[in-house]
């Protein structure tokens, strides 16, 4: 009876990270599904299985690793957002060139929906809007199937 109740502790504990990632299994990426495995609770043993270099040092910065392995990443727009993500402050989404990105990190690093209403790209758009308070019922509106599924993982 001890282990059951220990059980049930457990699952209640780890469910929404169990739901994360049961939605990351619908992604078709390889990459991309070990990075949402990794975010959604996995940790950075996930990131090993990433074979794009930029997203390997995303994935390890965002599990723990801290900025210093945002230096790793060679694309620009995606180092910024990565040193966002990692601070929690939108200052450093100032450093992104693509509008609609730069949008989206001002969004999800605390300027809220309003900034999400800056971006043209329809599919981020409905990913910027579920993930700052809209909830997965946004997703629905991604056209992109990885990107549907990343997006209920993130939200649920």
């Amino acid at each position: 009876m001890k282990f059951l109740g220990l059980f049930l502790a457990w699952v209640l504990v780890n469910l929404p990270a169990l739901a994360q990632q049961a939605d990351c299994g619908f992604i078709q990426n390889p990459d991309r599904q070990a990075y949402c495995r990794a975010i959604g609770g996995g940790g950075s043993s996930h990131c090993g299985f990433i074979r794009e270099p930029d997203l390997q040092a995303r994935c390890r910065a965002e599990t723990g690793g801290g900025s210093s392995q945002c230096g790793f990443i060679r694309d620009h727009d995606m180092q910024a957002a990565c040193r966002a993500n990692t601070h929690g402050s939108s200052s450093q989404c100032g450093f992104i060139q693509n509008p609609d990105k730069q949008a989206y990190c001002r969004a999800t690093s605390g300027g809220g929906t309003s900034q999400c209403g800056f971006i043209r790209d329809s599919d981020l758009q409905a990913m910027c809007r579920a993930e700052t308070g809209g909830g997965s019922s946004q997703c629905g509106f991604i056209r992109d199937r990885d990107m549907q599924a990343a997006c209920r993982a993130k939200t649920r």
